[in-house]
């Protein structure tokens, strides 16, 4: 299993200077080259790859003007514009949109790949560097485990990071046990599992979120390329840095607990990524960071042999009474507790949910069967639709 631990580290004076140079060759070759791509295309109907574009760099480095290149690590910049042909397959296969313009404010980062750093006495020296980097060691990487690649990260902030990739093959499953867990999804808490306490969003982050709008009034009352602007950036930059760290501060031990004491989990495979365009929720759904919590249940899940199941995002979990299967017609958010009205259960809305979305989720990996409320049958994965007619699409 491929793992990747992150680190804070400190620079020194000669290792930031030629770590800011680094960045700074990545992101001109990365804009220089997206920019040739963009402009052949357009000019020409020409496609230009990483080929070419590695060839164009050569050429680059035998320039007056960008001698320069010459002074950093060649990896890097090739490692730059191989992430640059990424972005344009995930582009031409739908996945994201067309590639940006890297940004001097944006910080940046560099990839190391395992020849241009080297790994001795538990300590990483970058290619070019003579003194290890100062990591702040919050744990240590196995023993018998190398790094593969080193990521080293710049944040608007003014923070260092790095990123060391390695393989672990000490990751074993844990021991089966019994227990299965149904998990919905809210805004007003963060997680709820069936029959258990729901756990809220820490107050702290809101704070926080208060004193960023103050910090980002005040940069705008900033004049344009003046000092105090640039001072104002960096203060709602670590703001930035603040509210991520406290959203991502409890996800990692919260979803690890779940993983260790459940061999079933089941969620709603929610559209996130489209749910935070709503200009009222957006704010809300970033804070409890639904995407990140069912990031890190998926790949947790394969580490540790776990099975991790997600159900269709129409299935009525809200709406059914867990006790009789009774559907309401309409169930507004504004309504938290409800009587089930052909067996008159007293319902929380969210611990029904996720009661219903177990059940979903067991009858989906026993028997593939389908969630969908006005289907019954079961279907095979790649059966056609059993009425054999082709259904109408939605108008």
């Amino acid at each position: 299993m491929e793992k990747a631990y992150s680190y804070r580290f400190y620079p020194t004076p000669t290792q930031e200077s030629l770590l800011r140079r680094t960045l700074g060759c990545v992101r001109l070759v990365y804009n220089k080259a997206l920019h040739l791509r963009t402009q052949a295309w357009y000019e020409k109907q020409e496609r230009v790859g990483y080929v070419q574009t590695s060839s164009m760099l050569t050429d680059w480095k035998k320039q007056e003007e960008l001698e320069f290149l010459n002074e950093v690590s060649c990896v890097p910049l090739q490692q730059g514009l191989r992430h640059l042909q990424t972005a344009f397959t995930n582009f031409l296969a739908g996945r994201t949109k067309y590639p940006n313009f890297k940004k001097k404010h944006q910080g940046g980062s560099a990839e190391f790949t395992k020849s241009a750093f080297k790994f001795k006495d538990r300590q990483i020296y970058l290619a070019k560097c003579t003194e290890p980097l100062p990591i702040r060691w919050s744990r240590q990487i196995p023993e018998s485990c190398e790094p593969s690649t080193v990521t080293v990260r710049l944040h608007p902030s003014g923070r260092w990071h790095i990123s060391i990739r390695f393989d672990d093959p000490t990751i074993k499953p844990l021991p089966p046990t019994d227990k299965a867990i149904g998990i919905d999804l809210g805004i007003s808490s963060l997680v709820i599992p069936a029959m258990a306490i729901k756990c809220l969003i820490p107050s702290i982050l809101r704070n926080i979120i208060g004193d960023c709008e103050r910090r980002k009034k005040n940069l705008s009352r900033k004049q344009k390329d003046s000092k105090n602007r640039e001072k104002a950036k960096i203060k709602v930059a670590r703001i930035h840095a603040q509210i991520t760290d406290s959203r991502k501060d409890h996800l990692p031990m919260l979803t690890t607990q779940l993983v260790r004491e459940n061999q079933t989990i089941v969620f709603e495979n929610l559209a996130v990524k489209n749910m935070v365009k709503n200009p009222k929720l957006s704010q809300a759904i970033s804070d409890v960071s639904w995407g990140e919590i069912t990031r890190q249940l998926a790949y947790k899940c394969r580490w540790y042999g776990r099975n991790y199941i997600e159900i269709d995002r129409w299935f009525p979990s809200s709406k059914k009474c867990s006790n009789c299967g009774y559907i309401a017609e309409k169930m507004p958010l504004n309504v938290r507790e409800w009587d089930c009205p052909d067996c008159g259960t007293h319902h929380d809305r969210d611990i029904n949910a996720s009661k219903n979305i177990l059940a979903a989720g067991l009858a989906v990996s026993v028997c593939r069967a389908t969630i969908r409320p006005e289907q019954s049958k079961s279907v095979k994965a790649g059966a056609k639709n059993p009425s054999g007619k082709k259904q109408k699409p939605k108008s």
